[in-house]
């Protein structure tokens, strides 16, 4: 028989994730008065968003390799505690360089979650409910998009953009504690959160398919960082609305991206062929990217075919975890470890990229890319298709 869903730890991991991705992206409404405290320059305040997903990204690699060998609870309890010490700094703080160390160091501590939670969860489910509770998991980023930043907007309103970090802070901790009552409650079940192993080679842990595998988290992580940091302008750009006008867009935006991760899950878990899924998934997710970057018909039209690419984008990324997490356990924590690592590689060139689009071809440029991307994507686990995991 199956063993049941750890839904106390899936809930745990879902409010880490949220705590890790806010901690960054809350810093978005407050761009302009962050500067202004600093006495820096706006560009120098958003490269903060570089700072953090290259500590995410390096961390995410050094936990999940270590954590395979230590064991994973120092990190699934003591990241969260850090990441709320980072975040107390970068409240206090006075001096640029200052803030500078404090996020790297918030980020150090985000990526070492999200790599652990991922691996510790995927070790605590059977493979055919692995698909339904990384998307659980993995909704916590989404939800991020639909409550964080609204939420901390209007937070920041009341306290300032320092109270907000504070109460990242606050909520940092609260998930620490979650997961420590998570833990003991399904200590009785197999589990490598306290087993201790040699560190595994990194080699050992790679395989053909399984690179293919990274390499399409990259081109998709592209298609969906083009999508989340460039749809505000976009909008304003296209039809020129003022910026309360484009909170609906974005909120229905982030519904769609949730509810896809969540159907996604079960998908993932119904269907034999996870690759299959996530490449007809961002496959389909392209078809709509096009028109909706390269085609201004009408706001309602845009709208619509935002919520479509956001909706299967997310329908594939569940299957794309699920199949990354079939490897042996004694490798699963470093190849965890990686995707994250890997998916930070797919933000920053989207951000890179999409500067560069913007600048000299267009908004029209960032549909043909995304499309060009999502089939390249594909391709690139089509040689694996026929792989199935077997119970």
């Amino acid at each position: 028989s199956l063993m049941p869903m750890p839904w106390g730890l899936i809930a745990a991991a879902c409010m880490g994730m949220f705590a890790a991705t806010a901690s960054g992206s809350i810093r978005s409404p407050f761009l302009p008065d962050m500067a202004a405290d600093f006495a820096a320059s706006l560009p120098a305040i958003a490269n903060l968003f570089g700072v953090t997903s290259v500590a995410w990204g390096t961390s995410a690699f050094l936990a999940g390799r270590y954590s395979d060998r230590i064991g994973r609870r120092p990190f699934l309890l003591g990241a969260p505690l850090v990441l709320a010490a980072g975040m107390v700094g970068v409240a206090t703080v006075t001096e640029y360089w200052f803030l500078v160390a404090c996020v790297m160091f918030s980020g150090f501590a985000c990526g070492s979650f999200t790599a652990t939670s991922m691996a510790e969860v995927s070790l605590r489910t059977e493979n055919n409910q692995r698909g339904r509770a990384l998307g659980w998991v993995m909704s916590g980023q989404s939800l991020t998009l639909l409550i964080g930043v609204p939420l901390a907007a209007w937070l920041g309103a009341l306290v300032g953009w320092r109270g907000v970090h504070l109460a990242i802070a606050g909520l940092a901790v609260f998930s620490s504690i979650c997961v420590f009552i998570a833990i003991r409650r399904y200590r009785e079940q197999r589990s490598a959160s306290t087993e201790k192993k040699a560190v595994v080679p990194l080699l050992e842990a790679l395989s053909g398919p399984l690179i293919r595998l990274f390499a399409a988290l990259v081109v998709e992580r592209v298609c969906f960082g083009l999508s989340t940091f460039y749809y505000p302008a976009y909008l304003r750009t296209a039809y020129d609305l003022e910026i309360d006008e484009v909170a609906l867009p974005l909120l229905v935006f982030a519904v769609g991206n949730i509810a896809g991760t969540i159907i996604g899950g079960y998908v993932a878990d119904k269907l034999p062929y996870r690759r299959i899924n996530f490449a007809v998934m961002l496959l389909a997710s392209g078809g709509f990217a096009l028109p909706w970057f390269y085609w201004q018909p009408g706001l309602g039209v845009t709208i619509t075919l935002g919520v479509m690419f956001s909706v299967f984008n997310a329908l594939g990324r569940p299957s794309l975890l699920a199949a990354m997490a079939d490897v042996p356990e004694k490798v699963r924590g470093v190849v965890m470890g990686l995707n994250s690592s890997i998916a930070s590689i797919g933000w920053l060139t989207a951000a890179l990229v999409g500067g560069w689009l913007y600048s000299s071809v267009g908004f029209e440029g960032f549909g043909i890319l995304m499309v060009v991307m999502s089939v390249a994507g594909a391709l690139m686990v089509i040689p694996d298709s026929r792989l199935i995991s077997r119970n």
